[in-house]
């Protein structure tokens, strides 16, 4: 299908080509941009109404600035869309997170206005202030740096020690503070009322509107903007901003709030902020989902919301008419429900995922005990530590990429002290098209070299309920369960609740010559292949392990005992993963055998859907078959 973009549009190939324009036409240019991520957006998919909220925002930064040689830095990454096709890639962007497409994140590799990775929240600030103290110690002056924090991002901690930080650099740094109330799911906080707070203030904005009169002479004074820089800061001093603003007091400038989709008041203040000398906020208000109404309407369902008819909004449903089993996600959501209603001590947590994780059931029926902390991983897990000191039973879930930036909290916080902290590892393995800064690769390596920690991986939704069941059983200890995205099994999964012996695997397929031994939802990839290889004449046997630590070792000095060929199968890093376990089990137990290990190699996987992604890291159905067929010595079958 083709995608043909406006007049406007069609004529910027790059920044430089948009600064050729008008300011009067800056307002077509928005139009023809926002059209076409709908056009492309609906039909391709990916994230919708974040680059929406910021096209206006977009094309003014752009146009101001000096890009790339000014360095530019988006933070929550699906916000840049627009940025994209400004930045050389417009013709490619019917390409986004589609296999061997272009990332539907910023990437360096991908392009030089990509300044900075940003695939997960709240790095920009303190991503720019490096670029801007570097900038300084090697004597460059004229450089702008400028960070685009929005979708959430400003609660997590991070934002806050670059804030701190920034402060007193005195660094050529402004930070764009996008301001739409959300992140997927809404704002929340003090953080987000206080925000609310300074854009409903008459007494504040009085004061604001007296600084912006001088601001606003700055071109006039042509040769000597410095001397208008201070006598703007020296009339914001004396109004009552350091006492009343929270950065004003971590000494930033603070300018605004104005509205961030009138393109034209945007560019003025932008080339207004270009001539005042160090760190500086920029407050933009912004409509997550601006110009297409449903989006407007439920930004959390339009947030990434597939394919859909974009006259009707009518999102496209998938076409096969068998049912589809229900996601890990919901079995968590709803099961975590039935769970908290025999045991008053658990309680949910989780940094600004509640829809993509499924807590939001529970907040829903049980808003006193599920927690939305923010963006905001490392307080997720001290949080939860802190309950389970009180006896409580905390489920802490986080995307299994997103834990990885609370590691020290784990470690120190949960795992030292041998806290009862379930950790629910949502998105565990290939992610699909969000790519390399969401695949879950790492979870079952990190978590298996930290003493006291129980890692597992259920195969299948039963498994999943009987896994969360047993983790709140006394004495338990921290305890990992890492599931993957948005997959199911046809299960009856609404059995009665089951208690799973900690470090017991089961034996799914007697076999013979060779056993494959599975970790997770992948083990029903080997059930696939066990079944055509049985067919073949092969006959191997087919072991869930449940655990990676504790291993079940009664179970491999059975499979040692008898198997001289083994495959070990897992959606996670083969580097230090399950199948280096069963290899240390073999080495510390003298056993010898052939042990082929399938699982994602070691490098970063791009973005595609699953299935691609089985294929390309070779752990699917047909890889396991090939790797049997291998290790009994028959050829590979293409």
């Amino acid at each position: 299908m083709e995608f043909v973009p406006g007049p406007l549009l069609k004529s910027i190939n790059h920044p430089s080509d948009l600064r050729k324009l008008k300011k009067s036409q800056l307002e077509q240019v928005c139009n023809e941009l926002r059209q076409y991520i709908i056009d492309i957006v609906s039909v391709q998919g990916g994230h919708f109404g974040a680059s929406l909220g910021v096209v206006e925002l977009t094309v003014a930064l752009h146009y101001i600035f000096n890009t790339p040689d000014d360095q530019l830095v988006w933070d929550v990454g699906h916000q840049a869309y627009g940025h994209k096709i400004l930045t050389g890639r417009r013709d490619d962007f019917h390409t986004n997170r589609i296999y061997k497409g272009i990332s539907g994140f910023p990437k360096r590799s991908e392009s030089e206005y990509d300044t900075f990775g940003v695939g997960h929240s709240s790095t920009s600030i303190s991503a720019a202030l490096g670029m801007a103290v570097g900038s300084r110690l090697q004597g460059v002056k004229d450089k702008q740096h400028i960070a685009v924090i929005g979708d959430g991002a400003m609660t997590a901690g991070l934002a806050f020690e670059a804030l701190n930080h920034g402060g007193v650099e005195n660094s050529n740094l402004l930070v764009v503070l996008n301001d739409n109330c959300m992140s997927i799911d809404p704002n929340v906080g003090a953080l987000k009322q206080y925000l609310t707070d300074i854009t409903t203030s008459h007494a504040y904005n009085k004061v604001k509107d007296e600084v912006w009169k001088v601001l606003g002479a700055i071109s006039k004074f042509g040769p000597n903007p410095q001397a208008v820089a201070q006598k703007v800061e020296h009339a914001i001093k004396a109004a009552v901003l350091k006492q009343s603003n929270m950065f004003e007091s971590l000494q930033w400038r603070y300018f605004g709030p104005i509205d961030g989709h009138d393109v034209k008041h945007v560019a003025k203040v932008l080339e207004d902020l270009k001539d005042i000398p160090g760190p500086k906020i920029l407050h933009c208000l912004t409509v997550k989902g601006k110009g297409y109404a449903k989006a407007e309407k439920n930004q959390t369902k339009w947030h990434a919301p597939g394919k859909f008819d974009k006259i009707t909004g009518e999102i496209q449903k998938s076409e096969s008419t068998k049912p589809k089993p229900p996601k890990y996600q919901d079995v968590f959501g709803h099961s975590i429900i039935e769970l908290a209603k025999e045991n008053e001590k658990i309680v949910g947590i989780t940094p600004a995922m509640p829809s993509g994780c499924s807590l939001k059931f529970m907040m829903d029926e049980m808003p006193d005990r599920a927690f939305d902390v923010g963006i905001a991983e490392q307080h997720a897990v001290t949080f939860s530590a802190g309950l389970a000191t009180q006896g409580l039973v905390p489920y802490c879930n986080i995307y299994s990429s997103f834990m990885q930036r609370a590691y020290d909290q784990v470690i120190h916080d949960v795992a030292l002290q041998n806290l009862n902290v379930i950790f629910c590892l949502d998105r565990g393995g290939v992610a699909g098209a969000d790519g390399s800064t969401h695949h879950g690769a790492f979870d079952l390596a990190y978590m298996r070299c930290i003493p006291n920690m129980v890692v597992s991986a259920p195969m299948n939704e039963t498994e999943l309920r009987n896994l969360m069941y047993t983790a709140q059983l006394k004495d338990k200890g921290p305890f990992t369960i890492r599931y993957p995205r948005g997959l199911g099994v046809q299960v009856d999964w609404r059995k009665p609740f089951k208690e799973i012996p900690v470090g017991q695997g089961r034996k799914i397929k007697d076999g013979e010559e060779i056993a494959i031994l599975t970790i997770g939802h992948v083990g029903n990839f080997a059930v696939e292949a066990c079944e055509k290889l049985d067919l073949e004449g092969f006959h191997p046997a087919h072991y869930d392990m449940r655990f990676v630590k504790p291993l079940d070792e009664s179970m491999l000095h059975e499979v040692f005992t008898r198997f001289q060929k083994i495959v070990t199968v897992e959606d996670g890093c083969i580097t230090g993963g399950f199948g280096s376990a069963v290899a240390e089990f073999m080495i510390t137990h003298n056993y010898s055998a052939n042990i082929t290990r399938l699982g994602i190699p070691d490098k970063f996987i791009d973005h595609g859907t699953q299935p691609e992604l089985y294929n390309e890291c070779e752990y699917d159905a047909k890889a396991i078959m090939n790797a049997v067929r291998q290790q009994v010595g028959n050829a590979v079958f293409a």
